[in-house]
């Protein structure tokens, strides 16, 4: 195996097993060829060409010394600002304590009574997103679960997110044509099932500003008839908040796509100096009444793929890559569309499950505070009883929050998601609540008995609403 020399310098990884002699060309490729199995890294030509060289795969990179990461860059550093901004915001001070370990050691560190939450929250400006999916790469699904359950960030606006024993859910109500009248009947629909303390986000129809403007509105206009701590956003191009923004629109969060590369940020039509715009201007606005975080981001594994911007990377080393970019923005809400993109990226549930909590895991130890849309295509395959088990371990995960649609189908952006049902299900199961402010108001207005149980009549505050 390679020694770690001087920065961006690349050596041959290589190994013997079961009288077989595998070599992997560099850490690039030594990582994708460690990954679980999934369709995209198969459709991107970097993966394993057999269970044995994946084994082969893990068996060196657990070998890899953590420092290495910090030597050679899988991305070069002068083509990517995604890159350099990882590179140059290491904390060398952080990473301290878990220098001296290899990527097998760190795992086996993080699954011990030393790595407790307040060692990790330590810890987290010392990771790279590569060192995080390097690791979770030799984690069964028990070990990714255990280990995000004790990592926790917390963020506020005006609800406060990622607090222990809590499970938050973004209302998404959707309309295909941005009905006003099909957004506010889904948007009650929603808050009698318990669900928005993470945010009411809308996914627009279009991106003409005059639209995002009135569904921004629209929201806006029912937080402050129900006097609800919610927080609004209209997942619209980041341009177009910027010049919402000047007129004076009431945006809550700057929502943006991102991804693990600068040509796939290109892709969504974004740069990190963009975003550095539209946070400063949101944040000068201090909307918030528990806290400031005011940007959201959404990723998903296969989006650099899907760009033809991958660099030969695993989608999944990328993806973590993708949480460096929101970490420098300091969110409220981060979360992976886990099944979004399609059986060509992740190709049956198995692959989301999986998916699904490497990425709660990689975000939340990077620092970033996650949560999941747990989700599929219809021309995956998966079912509604792949996403009930994705919720369940999510929940006993520790996740932030998870996305949450009418009937659990979007009639917008046609896939399948979680309805609000499924939510009041996992809260009772798990005995999770919502955040502490959304719930102290549920029950100020009937929607929550002393029992965490949602009424079955409408109260009188969201009659009036719907008047």
């Amino acid at each position: 195996m390679s020694m770690p020399g001087r920065a961006q310098r690349r050596g041959t990884f290589q190994t013997t097993l079961g009288g077989h002699s595998y070599s992997f060309a560099d850490l690039r490729d030594l990582l994708a060829k460690a990954t679980p199995l999934r369709s995209g890294d198969v459709l991107a030509g970097v993966a394993a060409e057999s269970a044995a060289e994946r084994v082969a795969a893990q068996t060196v990179l657990a070998d890899v010394p953590l420092a290495h990461f910090l030597d050679e860059a899988v991305v070069p550093y002068e083509d990517d600002d995604v890159t350099r901004l990882i590179m140059d915001s290491h904390d060398a001070e952080a990473f301290a304590p878990v220098r001296s370990l290899t990527v097998g050691g760190f795992r086996d560190w993080l699954l011990s009574w030393e790595a407790d939450t307040a060692a990790l929250t330590a810890l987290a400006p010392g990771l790279t997103p590569e060192m995080v999916a390097a690791t979770s790469k030799l984690m069964r699904v028990g070990d990714l679960v255990a280990v995000a359950r004790k990592t926790r960030v917390v963020t506020a606006l005006r609800t406060t997110i990622g607090l222990e024993g809590r499970l938050a859910t973004r209302l998404q109500p959707n309309h295909p044509t941005d009905d006003a009248v099909g957004i506010t009947a889904s948007l009650v629909d929603g808050l009698l099932h318990g669900a928005g303390d993470a945010v009411v986000g809308i996914n627009p129809a279009t991106d003409r500003p005059s639209t995002v403007r009135a569904l921004l509105e629209l929201v806006d206009d029912a937080r402050r008839r129900l006097d609800a701590p919610i927080q609004s956003c209209v997942l619209t191009h980041v341009t177009t908040t910027l010049e919402l923004l000047e007129q004076g629109a009431p945006v809550d969060l700057v929502f943006q796509s991102v991804a693990g590369t600068q040509a796939a940020n290109r892709g969504f039509g974004v740069t990190l100096d963009q975003l550095r715009e539209a946070h400063a201007a949101a944040s000068e606005l201090h909307r918030g009444t528990v806290g400031d975080n005011v940007t959201y981001f959404e990723t998903g594994q296969g989006s650099a793929l899907s760009a033809d911007a991958h660099h030969g990377v695993d989608e999944q080393t990328l993806e973590a890559r993708a949480y460096a970019v929101c970490r420098a923005f300091d969110p409220l809400l981060v979360n992976t569309v886990v099944g979004f993109i399609g059986p060509e990226y992740l190709y049956d549930g198995k692959q989301i499950l999986r998916a699904g909590l490497e990425d709660h895991l990689c975000g939340k130890l990077l620092g970033v505070p996650m949560g999941v849309d747990v989700c599929y295509t219809n021309h995956a395959e998966a079912d509604a009883d792949d996403t009930d088990t994705l919720l369940l371990t999510l929940g006993a995960a520790g996740c932030g929050f998870v996305i949450t649609v009418p009937g659990g189908d979007d009639i917008m952006l046609n896939y399948q998601s979680l309805s609000f049902q499924d939510v009041l299900q996992v809260r009772q199961t798990l005995g999770l609540r919502p955040a502490p402010e959304f719930e102290a108001w549920l029950g100020s207005v009937g929607l929550l008995d002393d029992a965490g149980r949602v009424p079955q009549l409408v109260p009188e505050p969201i009659r009036a609403l719907m008047a």
